[in-house]
């Protein structure tokens, strides 16, 4: 019989044949060079049926067809579910084969273990080049945030690319979750895209900036979350943003990552400080105030204070910001002086966050007006927090604590949430008050490491305050143990 290069049914009569076998070898290897989605694209040809390559992670890579894509994935995520299926490791991935039902199995095997080979080939080959090319990212990743954003977008697509949405992950894994996001994401750096995604280590932490025109897709986001369960990281996300705010994206980024947690490992910046208590204050003197005392700020001086009150301390800021922490701290000395206020006093820091995240009142010259003109931090507007809503929140959020809680948690937001100093303060242990501390949370059901829910408790603790929290007050029995009320 003669016999036909390509032809699969003549395949399938001659499933032991050497020359079969070397055809089917010959043209993998062909599809091979040209690139996965059609080394892919041939296996399922070969074996009369469908193939796919799954990854943990970006869920199918290639498909042939595209529908059947999801079987792949449920295939290699339950294999038992999928006994027909043939599975290789490959590349990191997994290469999941579905035979036609007149295709011998020798014949699938075939080409199920030669095409995970070359899979293989494929993936140690892109290795040696993955690299230069994370180098080249992280200098690009760089170049934006020094402010060359022109060069870099000419280089990746002109004035098509126009906002950046920017991820920051840090952890013990990064090194590992960098490479398992690069295989994922797939980025390239071919110009005239409708979007492109650069991935660098800065500084210990992967940097991820999604580079659009102005709104993505969600794809990115959804890796870098799976990703950050796989490996147990924690990450702040910030954008969309113009492209020339590349470094304020970045700063925003880090200030949010500091409000993640395992319970919610990746959080948007614009989720970071949202207010329950701005939307209950009167809004006419909530504005006016807010905008006085705001006047003497220019946006640079408003993005470092945020960021600061959002990290909760000068080096996480510092970081984030990518200044030195002395830098910072001469800032913050400037700002206190701008502003006439005690800035390292925690009641006029809840204030500040109060005034950064006010909306703008609706007349500009409103606060240069009666009393408006000296308004100060350290005070709120008469009556501003004696309001109906705002003790039904108030209430409703600190008012079921005991008192020795409600005690020990006033005197360690005094001491912006520094164990030591407060313990000494209560004369308890530090455990004894980290436990206490951890029941405030659990009652409270808030996360007690987020700089801006710490503000809002520290002001639902003062509008709701019979009388001093104070530490002598503590209910005592003895040396320094307590007494329950």
């Amino acid at each position: 019989m003669s016999t036909t290069t390509g032809t699969p049914g003549h395949e399938a009569a001659c499933p032991g044949g050497a020359r079969h076998a070397r055809e089917t070898t010959d043209r993998l290897l062909r599809a091979a060079t040209r690139s996965g989605a059609h080394l892919i694209a041939e296996a399922a040809l070969l074996v009369q049926g469908w193939a796919v390559l799954a990854d943990p992670i970006a869920g199918a890579v290639y498909s042939t067809p595209a529908a059947a894509a999801a079987d792949g994935v449920h295939a290699a995520a339950d294999p038992r579910e999928h006994p027909y299926c043939l599975q290789r490791p490959a590349a990191g991935a997994v290469l999941v084969l579905a035979p036609g039902p007149t295709v011998p199995p020798e014949q699938a095997a075939r080409v199920a273990t030669s095409t995970a080979a070359l899979l293989e080939v494929r993936g140690q080959r892109a290795a040696e080049l993955r690299g230069e090319q994370m180098r080249l990212h992280t200098t690009l990743v760089r170049l934006l945030l020094a402010g060359h954003t022109a060069a870099v977008a000419d280089t990746l697509g002109g004035s098509r690319l126009t906002h950046v949405t920017v991820y920051r992950l840090t952890g013990a894994d990064v090194p590992t979750a960098h490479q398992v996001l690069w295989r994922a994401v797939r980025p390239s750096l071919a110009p005239h895209a409708d979007a492109c995604t650069l991935l660098g280590r800065l500084d210990g932490e992967l940097v991820v900036a999604e580079l659009h025109r102005g709104g993505d897709d969600g794809r990115v986001l959804r890796l870098v979350s799976r990703v950050s369960e796989r490996h147990h990281l924690l990450a702040g996300m910030a954008g969309p943003l113009p492209l020339a705010e590349m470094p304020t994206a970045h700063s925003a980024a880090a200030a949010a990552r500091h409000s993640a947690t395992p319970d919610r490992r990746i959080v948007p910046a614009d989720a970071v400080g949202t207010s329950r208590l701005a939307p209950l204050l009167p809004a006419a003197p909530y504005a006016r105030w807010a905008g006085s005392v705001r006047r003497p700020l220019t946006p640079a001086h408003q993005h470092l204070l945020l960021v600061w009150l959002r990290t909760g301390s000068k080096p996480r800021a510092a970081a984030a910001l990518g200044l030195s922490a002395g830098t910072v701290r001469a800032r913050i000395r400037e700002l206190s002086r701008l502003l006439r206020a005690d800035l390292e006093d925690a009641t006029v820091q809840a204030h500040l966050l109060l005034v950064l995240r006010a909306p703008a009142s609706a007349d500009p010259d409103e606060s240069e007006h009666g009393d408006w003109g000296s308004a100060r931090l350290e005070a709120l507007p008469a009556g501003i927090l004696d309001t109906e809503a705002v003790r039904a929140w108030a209430q409703g959020l600190v008012g079921g604590l005991e008192p020795h809680l409600r005690i020990a948690l006033a005197c360690w937001l005094n001491h912006h949430a520094r164990t030591a100093p407060a313990a000494a303060e209560l004369h308890v242990h530090r455990t004894t008050l980290s436990n206490w501390l951890a029941q405030c949370a659990e009652r409270l059901a808030q996360n007690l490491g987020d700089a801006t829910v710490r503000a809002e408790v520290h002001l639902a603790l003062r509008a709701t305050r019979t009388g001093p929290d104070d530490p002598s007050a503590l209910p005592r029995r003895g040396g320094r143990t307590y007494r329950r009320l």
